[in-house]
C-alpha cells in the first residue's frame, strides 16, 4: 500500500499569504509627472525662454566659483550670483522641489542648489528642504503576532529581518548592501552607496521596522542588531573626525546637502519646550534619509537607543560652541524623542502592545 506523500511545510507558505497583511506594498518611484512642481520640469520650462535660459547658465557657472564657508563665516556668494538669483523670481525653478525616492534625483537636486546659491553654504541652519512636503501616512501600524509561529521567542529586530527577507526586494537591497559593507571588503563609499539605495528602495514599513524595531533595555543582542543595520564599523569612520568637518564634506556634496537641509527643517525644535517644527513622521523620514552619507547617524551602543554622530568637537577652537550646536541637533534633539526633553527619551520607537499584539 503506497504510503501518503508527506506534507508540505505549510509556514513559508502561510507566512508569504500573510505578507500583504503585515506589510504594504513597497512605494513605487513618484515620476515627474506626480510632483507639483519638481526642478526637472522647471528646467525644461526656463529652457524654452531665452533669458531665463541665459541667467541658469550664468548660475551654474557660479556655483564652481562659491567657496564652502564654514559655519561661523558669512556666505561667500558673489553679489552677482546673487543679481542673477533675484531675475529668476518670478520663474517656477525658484519654487521648484525634488522627491526623496524620485528618478535623476541627483540631476533635480544640482537644479534646486544652482538657482539658491544662497542656501547652498553658510550657516550652519539649512533651513529649507529642497523635498516636496509631501503628506505623509498616519502612523504605521503592523500586526505581527502571526511571526509569533516561526520564531515566538525572538525579538522584534530578528522578526522585522525576517520580514525582509521574505521580500524579494529588500531581500535584495539588504543583500547588496550586506557584501558592500562586509569587514574583510569594506569600501566606505561602496558602502555608503548601497546603505542609501537601500533606504531609498525598500518599502518605508521594511527599512523602518529593520532601523527602529524596539529592543528591551537588557536585551543587548537586539540592540546589536538593530545598531549593525547600518553596518558601522564600515559606513563609519574608524577614528571619531571632527564633526565640524562632516559638516564641510557633507555641504559640498548637493545630495548630503540635501539631506541635512531637510533633516534641520523637519527636526528642529522650535522653542525650549522642544515643540517641533513638523511632524514626528517627517523628522523620522528625514533622519532616515542622512544614513550612508557623510553625516550618517546611528545608535550609540547596544545597551539604550540614544543615537549621535560619529565625531567630536575636541580641538575646535574659537568654533567650539557652533560644533557642540552641529553635534546636540543629533544627541539632545527633543525632536527625535517621544516624550519631553527632561526625560532623555531618544527616537520615537514603535510600542508593541502586548495586549493587541502589533507594533504601534
Amino acid at each position: 500500500m503506497a504510503r501518503p506523500p508527506s506534507p508540505r511545510p505549510l509556514l513559508p507558505a502561510l507566512l508569504l499569504l500573510l505578507l500583504p497583511l503585515l506589510l504594504r506594498a513597497g512605494d513605487h518611484f513618484p515620476t515627474e509627472g506626480r510632483l507639483m512642481n519638481s526642478c526637472i520640469q522647471a528646467r525644461r520650462k526656463c529652457q524654452a525662454d531665452p533669458t531665463c535660459n541665459a541667467t541658469y547658465h550664468y548660475l551654474n557657472s557660479c556655483a564652481s566659483s562659491i567657496s564652502t564657508s564654514s559655519p561661523a563665516e558669512e556666505p561667500s556668494v558673489p553679489e552677482d550670483c546673487m543679481e542673477a538669483a533675484q531675475q529668476l523670481r518670478n520663474s517656477s525653478l525658484m519654487s521648484c522641489t525634488c522627491h526623496r525616492r524620485m528618478k535623476n534625483q541627483a540631476t533635480c537636486l544640482d537644479i534646486y542648489w544652482t538657482v539658491h546659491p544662497a542656501r547652498s553654504l553658510g550657516d550652519y541652519e539649512l533651513d529649507v528642504s529642497p523635498y516636496e512636503d509631501t503628506v505623509t501616512r498616519k502612523p504605521w501600524k503592523m500586526n505581527l503576532s502571526k511571526l509569533n509561529m516561526l520564531k515566538p521567542d525572538s525579538d522584534l529586530c530578528l522578526k522585522f529581518a525576517m520580514l525582509c527577507t521574505l521580500n524579494d526586494k529588500c531581500d535584495r537591497l539588504r543583500k547588496a548592501y550586506g557584501e558592500a559593507c562586509s569587514g574583510s571588503r569594506c569600501q566606505r563609499h561602496t558602502c555608503q552607496r548601497q546603505l542609501r539605495s537601500f533606504f531609498e528602495k525598500a518599502s518605508e514599513p521594511h527599512a523602518q521596522g529593520l532601523l527602529l524595531c524596539p529592543c528591551a533595555p537588557t536585551d543587548q543582542g537586539c540592540g546589536q542588531r538593530r545598531r549593525n543595520t547600518i553596518a558601522p564599523s564600515c559606513s563609519l569612520p574608524s577614528e571619531a573626525p571632527s564633526c565640524l568637518e562632516l559638516w564641510h564634506i557633507c555641504v559640498s556634496d548637493p545630495l548630503c546637502r540635501s539631506r541635512l537641509a531637510d533633516f534641520q527643517t523637519h527636526c528642529h525644535p522650535m522653542d525650549i519646550l522642544g515643540t517641533c517644527a513638523t511632524e514626528q513622521s517627517k523628522c523620522l523620514r528625514a533622519y532616515m534619509g542622512l544614513i550612508g552619507t557623510a553625516m550618517t547617524p546611528n545608535f550609540v551602543s547596544n545597551v539604550n537607543a540614544s543615537v549621535a554622530l560619529s565625531c567630536t568637537c575636541r580641538g575646535s577652537g574659537n568654533l567650539q560652541e557652533e560644533c557642540e550646536r552641529l553635534e546636540e541637533s543629533f544627541s539632545r534633539n527633543p525632536c527625535l524623542s517621544n516624550s519631553s526633553p527632561r526625560t532623555g527619551q531618544p527616537l520615537p520607537f514603535p510600542r508593541w502592545n502586548a495586549r493587541t499584539k502589533t507594533l504601534l
